[in-house]
């Protein structure tokens, strides 16, 4: 199983960037996926989820309007696109997938940093 993440780095306040996530060897279509992020002394938190066929979408209050989770089910790839980034999006972002149905399995990407700084 590996979820392989790609797409972060440094951005400028305001700017755009899209980061995803390409699973394999697991049933990628059976699982719903999460974006978390962590930032320096915090906890990790859930940024944005959709489910496994895509119909539905949740996001943090914090990023609501700027970030859109999307899926791409042919390609086994999520995606979180990320517009008007603000200094505090800068964490470090991770993509989950967990099982649905019966599907059991939960797992994790590696993460990939995300900067927004002038």
């Amino acid at each position: 199983v590996q979820l392989v993440e790609p797409g972060g780095g440094l951005v400028q306040p305001g700017g755009s960037l899209r980061l995803s996530c390409a699973a394999s060897g697991f049933r990628f279509n059976r699982y719903a996926m999460m974006w978390y992020r962590q930032a320096p002394g915090k906890e990790r938190e859930l940024v944005a989820s959709i489910t496994s066929g895509g119909g539905t979408t949740d996001y943090a209050g914090s990023v609501k309007g700027r970030f859109t989770i999307s899926r791409d089910n042919a390609r086994n790839t999520v995606y979180l696109q990320m517009n008007s980034l603000k200094p505090e999006d800068t964490a470090v972002y991770y993509c989950n997938a967990v099982g649905t149905n019966f599907y059991t399995g939960n797992y994790w990407g590696q993460g990939t940093q995300v900067t927004v700084s002038s």
